[in-house]
């Protein structure tokens, strides 16, 4: 009876374990089980080499000493198996626990992304142990945040002087993101590129600080762009008040432009009373949704007619871009939604503006550089590529999409097709036509 009642009070204490811990103890049996058959299978690959005196030179060797690893379950203690290699010049080492590991990558990974996410390093700590437990806070305090702070500002520091040659950005977006610096008089404006490759994945080109968004600044950094190897995009797109068109059409006068429609249609509307904006903005909607130029054109003189005796500057501040508000109709009609706008740059630096509220601004300009850096690289891997992605490299190859449509592929020469690798991209393009 004493025996039932043992393994009855033993069983119901298993039962109630949490769910945190019964994650926690599955992944260090999993481990365990992934570290053994690693050292299997080193053994049976090599287990039947020998030397002369017919001794396997591959053996196992026990186990190490107990080593704590922190990961997301929580805190694991595992002995890894030990092999005994013999054989001159090689030595067993795990791929999946590496000699003195104790966090796993992705709590790394977690340090950055929560600091990035708002949290104060003040707030760091209840964060990361509200989501991986009290063991997770070992090794990571404000201080452990700081120093990665460090980190950050040396990895931007070999990034922005990185090599560019071989990267051909067909699509560009730019713009002008302004954000508080705490120990600084004046705000932030970092300048931010990001662009398309021919595969249709997108990528942060360049992120610096410029002094106001002037044209100076935008020319100083398209400098260096080029000197870094990187041809002119297509087609950039940028808020019409940017110095950046002065300096694009100066270091790449070739790339067409587009002016961001969602800044287009603020700067309308801030000309117009408030109780007349709601059917402004819907006929501006309509304007920049048209199916093509024409119909465009016919929507912006209505527009025109409408407001232009009352109320001239909204209609000038319209009319004034006619040239580069519908740019982007020349271009696939599926890339349409993302070439209309700079919400590509403007809603990836959402999170950075969160983070220095938060924060009451970051603590240097070099600091906010190295925040917005890491924000962006770490989107980044997230980021999808763009709608139908086989045609980002017809357009690279100068294929033609009068109002978004494909009506004659010229043959190209050899070499474009296989410089830009769009062979198959051509291929699955004539498929879709």
């Amino acid at each position: 009876m004493c025996n039932d009642t043992t393994f009855s009070e033993a069983l119901r204490d298993e039962i109630h374990l949490s769910l945190d811990e019964l994650a926690r103890r599955g992944a260090q049996r999993m481990l365990a089980a992934a570290l053994q058959a690693e050292v299997d299978e080193y053994i049976q690959r090599h287990g039947s080499e020998q030397d002369e005196n017919n001794h396997a030179l591959v053996v196992r060797n026990g186990r190490s000493r107990e080593r704590t690893i922190q990961c997301g379950a929580g805190e694991l203690k595992i002995q890894a198996p030990r092999v005994h290699d013999k054989r001159p010049g090689y030595k067993f080492s795990s791929s999946i626990l590496p000699p003195y590991m104790r966090k796993s990558p992705r709590m790394e990974e977690a340090v950055p992304i929560l600091y990035l996410r708002g949290l104060s390093t003040g707030d760091f700590g209840p964060a990361l142990s509200a989501l991986l437990g009290e063991e997770a806070l070992a090794g990571f305090s404000s201080t452990t945040v700081t120093r990665l702070l460090t980190v950050w500002q040396d990895e931007y520091k070999a990034w922005r002087k990185r090599s560019l040659t071989g990267k051909n950005y067909v699509y560009l977006w730019a713009d002008g993101v302004h954000f508080n610096v705490r120990l600084e008089a004046d705000r932030l404006a970092c300048l931010t590129l990001i662009g398309v490759l021919p595969d249709g994945s997108k990528e942060v080109v360049a992120l610096e600080d410029g002094y106001r968004e002037s044209t100076e600044s935008w020319k100083t950094l398209l400098r260096d762009l080029k000197r870094r190897g990187m041809p002119a995009p297509k087609l950039a797109i940028a808020d019409g008040a940017l110095g950046f068109w002065a300096a694009l059409r100066e270091i790449y006068p070739e790339a067409e432009e587009q002016r961001c429609w969602v800044h287009k249609i603020a700067n309308v509307l801030d000309k117009l009373p408030k109780r007349l904006q709601p059917r402004a903005k819907s006929h501006l909607h309509e304007i920049m949704r048209a199916e093509g130029r024409q119909t465009a054109l016919e929507e912006l003189a209505r527009f025109q007619e409408e407001y232009e005796a009352k109320y001239p500057k909204a209609v000038d501040c319209l009319t004034k871009d006619i040239d580069t508000l519908f740019t982007f109709m020349d271009y696939p009609a599926a890339h349409w939604l993302h070439l209309r706008t700079t919400n590509a740059i403007e809603s990836t630096f959402a999170t950075v503006k969160a983070r220095t509220r938060t924060t009451k601004g970051a603590g240097s300009r070099d600091a906010g550089l190295a925040m917005a850096f890491k924000l962006l690289t770490q989107a980044e891997k997230r980021w999808r590529r763009v709608n139908s992605p086989h045609l980002v490299a017809l357009v690279a190859a100068d294929v033609k999409f009068p109002d978004g449509e494909t009506r004659i592929l010229p043959s190209l020469p050899s070499d474009s097709v296989v410089n830009l690798q769009v062979d198959v991209a051509l291929e699955s393009a004539i498929h879709n036509i």
